[in-house]
C-alpha cells in the first residue's frame, strides 16, 4: 500500500512500536505513544534518562510499525485460520529535543491526539512539568509503507492495493 495509505494507519494506530538499537548494538523496541502534524515528524515523551535515549546517543536510526484493525478470523473461503490487519512501517532518525518551544509542540501534538478531552489542564501540566520530561523527534527518512490483509464482502482476498 502506498505512503498516504500507511499514514493513515500510523496516525490511527493506538500506539506505535519504535525499535532502536542500544549501545551494546542489540535491538530494543517499545511500543509508544507518537503523534505528528506534519507526516514528517513524529513525537513521543519520557524520562529524562534511561534505556531510549542511552540507544538514541549511540545509533539514532530508528524503526516504525504501527498495526491497526488487527483482528484473528477464519478465511470465508478455505477455511484457514488468518489474521486481518493494516500496518505500515516507516524509517527515521531520532533525536532529543532541546528547545523549549519544540518540546511543548510536541507534547501538545501527543495530548491532543490521545486525551484532547483535556486539553484544558494542557498548559498547567507543561509547566509543572517540561523540566524533567524528555521529548524525542523521529524524523522519517522514507515515506512510510504499507501492508495489509483484508476481504471484501464476497470472501475474496484484497490484494495488490485493491481498495473495493
Amino acid at each position: 500500500m502506498d505512503s498516504q495509505w500507511a499514514l493513515e494507519v500510523m496516525h490511527k494506530a493506538p500506539y506505535i512500536t519504535v525499535s532502536f538499537i542500544d549501545e551494546d548494538g542489540k535491538p530494543y523496541g517499545l511500543p509508544l505513544s507518537l503523534a505528528s502534524d506534519d507526516d514528517v515528524h513524529w513525537y513521543f515523551h519520557g524520562a529524562l534518562e534511561g534505556k531510549k535515549l542511552e540507544a538514541i546517543k549511540a545509533h539514532p536510526d530508528v524503526c516504525l510499525s504501527a498495526v491497526t484493525r488487527c483482528m484473528s478470523t477464519v478465511g470465508p473461503k478455505d477455511g484457514s485460520f488468518t489474521l486481518q490487519y493494516k500496518s505500515a512501517i516507516a524509517f527515521g532518525k531520532a533525536e532529543t529535543v532541546t528547545d523549549d518551544a519544540e518540546k511543548v509542540h510536541g507534547l501538545r501534538l501527543v495530548c491532543e491526539r490521545f486525551l484532547p478531552q483535556h486539553m484544558d489542564a494542557f498548559d498547567q501540566g507543561v509547566a509543572c512539568s517540561l523540566f524533567r520530561t524528555a521529548v524525542v523527534r523521529v524524523t522519517l527518512t522514507e515515506p512510510p509503507i504499507g501492508k495489509r490483509k483484508q476481504y471484501d464482502k464476497d470472501g475474496v482476498e484484497m490484494k495488490y492495493g485493491r481498495m473495493k
